[in-house]
């Protein structure tokens, strides 16, 4: 499970309590970003994800606490979000759906790319024979240096501008003609 922020993780910590075998839940040090949580100990569907933001084009898949910068480049660009919540067992109904109606992916996350979820995204891609452009966002194979996560993350293009800088580099046809070169700060 990849809890996107405080309330999240709450309700994952429930889901996974509840299962009859064993569940990882997944999530970084640091402070989150100031979610709500409720009163009660509610559980999500298990391996099960959501769609976030209703776009046109390109889907993010976004996992775990990058769900929040992920929907601010959205935003930026007008892209669909998906909150992925689970890199075992992957969504696959979510997956197809946003597959289905997009003509790119992006998946994002705070872990390595080689390896990862956005490798499990393309693993259930070939075996269910969807083919589509996959922009894989996440960590570099090497160690990271030790610091305040934030920083660490805009370092490696993981922030906000960093994902939507990605995304218009790689998929600029998509976006328009000029889209490669207009990059917000």
């Amino acid at each position: 499970a990849c809890p996107s922020d405080e309330a999240e993780t709450r309700q994952l910590l429930s889901t996974a309590f509840a299962q009859d075998h064993p569940v990882a839940v997944r999530y970084p040090r640091g402070a989150g970003v100031g979610a709500a949580v409720s009163a009660g100990l509610d559980g999500l569907p298990f391996g099960q994800g959501e769609v976030r933001r209703r776009g046109r084009g390109i889907a993010i898949l976004a996992f775990g606490t990058l769900l929040h910068p992920a929907l601010a480049a959205a935003e930026a660009l007008g892209l669909s979000v998906a909150n992925m919540r689970w890199a075992k067992p992957l969504d696959l109904a979510l997956l197809r759906e946003m597959a289905g109606s997009h003509d790119a992916l992006v998946t994002v996350e705070e872990g390595c790319v080689m390896g990862g979820a956005g490798s499990a995204v393309l693993e259930a891609m070939q075996a269910e024979g969807l083919v589509l452009p996959v922009l894989q966002l996440g960590l570099p194979d090497e160690f990271i240096e030790h610091g305040d996560p934030g920083k660490l993350l805009a370092g490696v293009g993981l922030d906000a501008a960093g994902i939507e800088r990605s995304i218009r580099v790689r998929f600029a046809d998509l976006l328009g003609g000029s889209a490669g070169l207009k990059v917000a700060a």
